[in-house]
């Protein structure tokens, strides 16, 4: 069986060598503007870090993708060419893109610059994707994390584009980053600011219960003394409904998918792909390392691979709410 890439999140230039130095066959990265969809303060590359990035990676012969997934507004379309400009002359290995008419231009402008079709670009089956290629000459689709197993498998078998697909981090219940409810409380929409909870929206306040999260001053959450507090997101946060508080819309919890990489393989999945720009080097080498071990476990194993307790350790300590899940991949009730 062919051995997957993995593809690490590289949020900013000490996470990038971390992913390449624990076993990243590539790293994807974004500016620090709103072309990319993790546009948070503190986050991302200006000219000088994305060079010594790249040469970093290059000089370990890894390969370095840049996100331009967001979608330019009317009248804006210059920023986000200025970037695929920049990707060019740096000497990106790829571009990730969305838009139709920004792909449109990386094709027509750098014809040589490999382009990638973007999870926010939400091709959910193969004739869009062949039509991104016929179109656009993507090279690579990343698949949003709606299909099962079954569904993904169908895609490879119809397309030449190789596919990418989620392996381990976050999940949303939007439509891939198109999302209403950051929009309504902040005004700002994820796909064109490039951050769903921006930090000028977020506000934390002692009470004598503990410590309340706030977005645009709708109260998202509530911690103890001693609970973990992550960043505030609305659709992660716990309301009232019918005076019970729980997480109304998506509890805490980290796709995952161990036990599933030998199937992965099997049907032909040319990437896998580590979500959390957002996070820190740490959760990135753990991560990594342990997907790292994982994929060569499972490459080398065949049917004789068995996920290993240390590996469920180590990503259940970086999972959110320290929970693990299939997604989509499993559907049981189908």
């Amino acid at each position: 069986m062919q051995k997957p890439e993995l593809v690490c999140p590289a949020g900013n230039l000490p996470a990038l060598k971390t992913a390449v130095d624990h076993g990243a066959d590539a790293v994807y990265m974004g500016l620090k503007d709103a072309t990319n969809a993790r546009n948070f303060a503190g986050l991302n590359f200006d000219i000088d870090t994305a060079r010594e990035g790249i040469r970093y990676a290059h000089a370990r012969h890894r390969r370095v993708l840049m996100a331009i997934n967001t979608f330019p507004q009317a009248g804006e379309e210059k920023r986000w060419h200025q970037a695929v400009d920049m990707a060019a002359d740096l000497g990106i290995d790829a571009v990730i893109m969305a838009d139709m008419g920004l792909l449109d231009y990386a094709a027509r402008t750098h014809p040589h610059l490999r382009r990638h079709l973007s999870v926010q670009g939400s091709a959910t089956n193969y004739e869009a994707i062949n039509l991104c290629r016929d179109l656009f000459g993507i090279e690579r689709v990343v698949l949003p994390r709606v299909l099962t197993l079954a569904q993904v498998k169908h895609v490879i078998a119809n397309t030449p584009v190789q596919v990418e697909v989620f392996g381990f981090g976050s999940l949303c219940v939007m439509v891939e980053g198109r999302c209403l409810l950051s929009s309504y409380a902040t005004g700002e929409s994820p796909n064109t600011a490039g951050v769903c909870s921006p930090a000028k929206a977020v506000r934390w306040q002692e009470t004598a219960n503990g410590t309340q999260a706030r977005l645009s001053g709708i109260l998202i959450d509530e911690y103890g003394q001693d609970e973990p507090a992550g960043h505030p997101t609305l659709c992660k946060g716990r309301f009232q409904v019918n005076n019970d508080i729980y997480y109304a819309l998506e509890e805490p919890t980290s796709l995952n998918v161990l036990e599933l990489l030998p199937e992965l393989l099997r049907i032909g999945v040319s990437a896998i792909k580590v979500e959390g720009r957002q996070r820190s080097p740490a959760y990135v080498g753990e991560v990594t390392r342990t997907l790292r071990a994982a994929i060569d476990g499972a490459t080398a194993g065949g049917p004789r691979f068995h996920v290993k307790p240390a590996w469920r350790q180590s990503l259940g300590k970086v999972s959110e709410g320290q929970q693990a899940t299939l997604g989509a991949y499993s559907r049981p009730w189908k």
